[in-house]
């Protein structure tokens, strides 16, 4: 280690330029991941705040909420440990500052688990009322008590809470009662279902028509969210292994440029294991210093990012890329290690 240290300290601009190759490589890796992170959470944040273990929708929907309706005497004969009803509807509003705004709309009953945990305001308590994702109160500065208009109808909806994470298919949720919905829609035949039973526990009996599925499984299953997750796994493990390469390759590089000084220090009895653990020293000294600059820079990037922007850090996930990064770039130090073993004294030194 002293010895890695020592010579990286002697050619700064050389291991300078190394760390500078890797850290902008760390940095692609680490944004990626807080944006697929960021835009998964915008998919599900909403689900995974029901806290629950099932979710049963119509045979017909092919596990799509938006595409499934079923009555409520088909609910009435499911058997299970706790549930609660759920009816989703997608609508357009429009903000204070006049933007158009796609949201989702749960309509929910407010003495059942699907009650938002507010950050802000109250709970819905009349027709008309809505608690709304505060990702609406950072984007469009809206506040409690100020009215959003619905689309094109004119209706009027006043905002009395807020919830935190509560986006779905990256829209943000409103969550209202069915009398607010079946307002909204007029005598539409959907006002007059249900989309979805959400379940805590066991299910015992599901009637025919329905189906009940994991919520892991319905996550899986949301529209683009499997596919996109893919993508960017695909992508940042590339990613890694490309900065393993070039890691790899660059210090490859550095040790064929040693090769003579190598040749020396064994003839003066330094043995094989000694200059191998400098060089996976050294390979381990620049991984961990390219990837800690390129860690801090991207938390440092969340802080500017716009709310707009779905980025999201994950300290676990983060730190296991960081160490996989890292045992991944010393593992490309074989090769190097590889030519130390192979240097003959005699032909270094000439």
């Amino acid at each position: 280690m002293f010895l890695a240290w020592n010579e990286m300290k002697h050619s700064k601009l050389r291991y300078g330029l190394v760390i500078g190759v890797i850290f902008l490589i760390a940095y692609l890796v680490f944004f990626l991941t807080g944006l697929a992170n960021g835009l998964a959470q915008t998919n599900r944040s909403a689900v995974d705040s029901w806290k629950a273990d099932h979710i049963i929708l119509s045979e017909q929907a092919n596990k799509n909420l938006r595409l499934s309706r079923f009555s409520t005497a088909l609910a009435d004969e499911v058997k299970a440990d706790q549930t609660a009803e759920l009816t989703q509807a997608s609508a357009t509003i429009k903000a204070n500052d006049k933007s158009k705004v796609n949201v989702n709309l749960f309509a929910i009953k407010s003495d059942e688990f699907l009650r938002p945990k507010l950050s802000d305001g109250k709970i819905f308590s009349k027709t008309g009322q809505v608690v709304a994702d505060s990702s609406l109160k950072k984007a469009y500065q809206l506040e409690i008590g100020d009215e959003i208009t619905l689309g094109d109808s004119g209706k009027k909806l006043t905002i009395t809470g807020f919830t935190d994470k509560a986006s779905f298919n990256v829209q943000p949720v409103l969550y209202l009662s069915k009398d607010t919905l079946t307002s909204i829609l007029g005598d539409n035949s959907q006002a007059a279902t249900i989309s979805a039973l959400v379940v805590r526990g066991k299910v015992n009996q599901v009637s025919k028509g329905l189906e009940s599925m994991t919520i892991a499984s319905f996550i899986e299953n949301l529209p683009g969210y499997k596919a996109q997750n893919l993508t960017f796994s695909f992508m940042i493990g590339f990613l890694i292994v490309i900065a393993a390469i070039v890691i790899g390759i660059f210090i490859y590089i550095l040790t064929l440029q040693k090769k003579e000084i190598f040749g020396v220090l064994k003839a003066q009895g330094i043995s094989n294991g000694y200059l191998s653990r400098m060089v996976f020293a050294q390979t381990f000294i620049l991984a961990l210093l390219a990837v800690g600059l390129g860690l801090l820079v991207t938390m440092a990037s969340a802080l500017v990012l716009p709310t707009s922007v779905p980025f999201q850090i994950n300290p676990l996930f983060f730190a296991g890329i960081s160490v996989l990064m890292i045992l991944i770039a010393v593992f490309g130090a074989l090769f190097s290690v590889v030519s130390i073993v192979k240097v003959d004294p005699l032909k270094a030194i000439g």
